[in-house]
């Protein structure tokens, strides 16, 4: 080996490791299929993430959604794009897939169709596929940070509402940002999934452009991410401090139609093709 590639080694091997004190990571969105590569780190490090906990059937995590027109991406990553170290996915009503929500729940309440077409007629979505590696562990990526970050990305979407499904220990979270519990499907709210031992809730974000009702520091937070969409922050959380590189300005929108999609949601609902076949949790 000569000494230049020792040194090129080196310095990818420097770039790629995580500084445990103060680790720099970038945090970037982009919608699915214009990224197959990157949708494929996702992939792999969601399904590493499950198996370790025992859940093998999520609908979140089925592998069709990269292909899926509606489907945006956000990831963390190392600052050379080598390794990925979590992510989430918002997904949009009206694509090629229902919502994972509608997956999960619609064979147990089939109430989720209509309710999601309520909202999916001005614009709607889900925040899922929330997961960290356990490299980066608490850090606040696989929770408030990655969540701050897709309901700031839903508003270059055009997306007025979300929903979510949350386990037990998220829901908090989802509330601090504006979500509240959508009590009118389900148990109260409440569905036994993705085991029978464990418990989602169903939640909903009536306000993402104002944030209303998220508390006041996340509220400041997403609407900086918001606004600037490429910027560096330090954020701490329970005594640690990471720094990201936020580019959430969403490349190659001007092929996005949010329109033609709420039409395919129009005409998905107005034909009954809802199938809810599959097992999605943030």
């Amino acid at each position: 080996m000569t000494k230049r590639a020792g040194h090129d080694r080196l310095m990818i091997q420097m770039v790629n490791s995580l500084n445990k004190e103060k680790p720099i990571v970038r945090l970037r969105a982009f919608r699915a299929i214009d990224d197959p590569a990157s949708c494929a780190l996702f992939v792999r490090g969601h399904e590493q993430v499950l198996t370790s906990i025992g859940v093998h059937k999520v609908t979140s995590s089925k592998n069709e959604w990269p292909q899926n027109p509606a489907a945006f991406v956000i990831i963390v990553e190392s600052l050379d794009g080598a390794k990925v170290y979590g992510g989430a996915r918002v997904h949009v009503s009206g694509g090629s897939e229902l919502l994972p929500i509608e997956e999960a729940t619609g064979s147990m309440d089939a109430g989720i169709f209509e309710l999601v077409w309520k909202y999916a007629q001005q614009g709607t979505g889900e925040i899922c596929g929330l997961w960290n590696s356990r490299e980066i562990a608490g850090y606040g990526i696989g929770s408030i940070f990655l969540t701050r970050a897709a309901v700031a990305i839903s508003t270059q979407i055009g997306l007025v509402s979300l929903f979510a499904l949350c386990a037990s220990y998220t829901v908090g979270m989802a509330e601090s940002v504006g979500y509240h519990k959508e009590t009118s499907i389900g148990n109260n709210g409440t569905f036994y999934y993705p085991k029978l031992d464990l418990v989602a809730t169903s939640m909903l974000h009536k306000d993402i452009r104002t944030l209303s009702s998220a508390n006041a520091a996340d509220r400041e937070a997403i609407l900086t991410i918001r606004e600037s969409q490429n910027l560096v922050r330090t954020e701490k959380l329970r005594g640690k401090a990471i720094e990201i590189h936020y580019e959430t300005k969403i490349p190659n929108l001007e092929a996005w139609d949010l329109a033609a999609t709420v039409a395919h949601a129009r005409k998905n609902f107005a034909s009954g093709e809802t199938d809810a076949s599959g097992l999605n949790i943030l």
